[in-house]
C-alpha cells in the first residue's frame, strides 16, 4: 500500500513543484502559488501500458528536472504536490489502479527525497485550481467535470472540493449502467465513460481516427461524427444534470482536454445537460468551459499543498 507519511507542517514558500500523472501524459511545473503562473513546464508520455514502477521512474526523473530547473531560474519551490489520476484518500494514499498502478508502490516516499509532498487526486487538483485561478474564483459552489481519456467530476464548496467519506467522490461515469428493454427483454449494460471520452468518441467513430479527428470532422459537418459527439453528450449531460438538480451548484464548469476544446463537444453537451435539467422552476446554473486549460491539474496538484486555511489537512484533496 502506499505510504502516507504526512508531512506537519509542510514548509512555507511562494513557489511549489506541481506534477499532475494523467492517462495520456506526466507534466509538471514550477507554480507561483500567488498566482498560479507556470515556469519551467515539462511533459513526457504516461504510456501507463507499462506498468506503475516505470512510470514512477519518470515522475521522479520530471520532478529532479522540476526542481534543478527552479534553482536555474532562482525559484526555491518548499514542496512537491502531486496529482494522479486514481482514487486518492485524505491521507494521501492511492487505493485504485485503473490505469496508474501505485497502489503497492511507496509513491510518496519515492518523491519525498525530491521534496516533502502532498497527494492528490487528479480532478480534484484540478477544481482546486479553478477555485483559486480560474473561473471559481468568487463561487460558493460549483460542480467541475473534467473529459478527456477518462470522465470524473467534483463538488467544490467554498473553494474547497470534496472528497467524500473515502476521497472517492468523483466517480461519476464509471458505474455499470443497466438499461432493460421492456419489448424484448433484451439488458444493455455499459458505463457513460465508454461513451463520452475521448476514447469512447474514437471506438463510435471508428476509421482509425483520433479524438482530435472525430472533433474536427464535427466541426466540419461530418454527419456520422455529429452524431457519435450528439450521443456522447447527450449520454453524459443527463448524469451532470441529475448532479445539478440534486447538488444546486451556482455552475457547472466543464475541464479537460475534450471538455476544454471549441466547438461542438462542448456545445452539445451545454444543450444535453439544459434539456436535461428538472424544469420545475427556473435554474440559473451557469453551464461553462474552465480557464485554465490543460494546466489546471499540475497547478491545483501544487496549491493542494497550501490549504485554504490553517484548519485544513495538507492532504485535504
Amino acid at each position: 500500500m502506499t505510504s502516507a507519511r504526512a508531512i506537519q507542517p509542510l514548509p512555507q514558500g511562494r513557489y511549489a513543484l506541481g506534477i499532475d500523472v494523467g492517462g495520456t501524459k506526466i507534466a509538471g511545473g514550477i507554480v507561483d502559488l500567488d498566482s498560479g503562473a507556470v515556469l519551467g513546464r515539462r511533459q513526457v508520455a504516461t504510456d501507463y501500458q507499462r506498468g506503475g514502477a516505470a512510470i514512477l521512474a519518470d515522475t521522479l526523473a520530471l520532478a529532479q528536472d522540476l526542481k534543478v530547473e527552479a534553482a536555474r531560474l532562482g525559484k526555491t519551490p518548499q514542496v512537491l504536490g502531486l496529482g494522479v489520476a486514481e482514487l486518492v484518500n485524505p491521507h494521501g494514499q492511492i487505493f485504485s489502479d485503473h490505469r496508474i498502478q501505485w497502489t503497492g508502490l511507496d509513491v510518496m516516499g519515492t518523491l519525498s527525497a525530491v521534496l516533502p509532498t502532498v497527494i492528490s487526486a487528479d480532478v480534484r487538483a484540478a477544481a482546486l485550481a479553478e477555485a483559486r485561478f480560474g473561473v471559481g474564483h468568487g463561487l460558493s459552489s460549483f460542480y467541475f467535470v473534467t473529459i478527456g481519456t477518462g470522465v470524473s467530476g467534483v463538488l467544490v464548496l467554498d473553494g474547497v472540493p470534496y472528497s467524500g467519506s473515502r476521497g472517492a467522490a468523483l466517480v461519476i461515469a464509471n458505474s455499470m449502467e443497466r438499461h432493460h428493454c421492456p419489448a424484448c427483454g433484451h439488458v444493455t449494460t455499459g458505463m457513460i465513460e465508454d461513451i463520452a471520452s475521448g476514447p469512447g468518441l474514437v471506438a463510435a467513430f471508428g476509421q482509425g481516427a483520433g479524438a482530435e479527428d472525430v472533433l474536427a470532422a464535427a466541426r466540419a459537418g461530418d454527419t456520422r461524427a455529429l452524431h457519435v459527439v450528439d450521443h456522447a453528450t447527450a449520454e453524459l449531460g443527463r448524469i451532470l444534470a441529475l448532479l445539478a438538480d440534486g447538488l444546486d451548484p451556482q455552475a457547472m464548469v466543464i475541464g479537460g482536454g475534450l471538455g476544454s476544446s471549441a466547438g461542438p463537444y462542448f456545445d452539445a453537451l451545454k444543450g444535453a445537460i439544459r434539456r436535461s435539467l428538472w424544469d420545475g422552476v427556473p435554474n440559473p446554473l451557469i453551464v461553462t468551459q474552465a480557464a485554465l486549460g490543460p494546466d489546471a491539474g499540475l497547478i491545483g496538484a501544487a496549491c493542494a499543498t497550501r490549504p485554504k486555511t490553517r484548519a485544513d489537512h495538507p492532504t485535504f484533496t
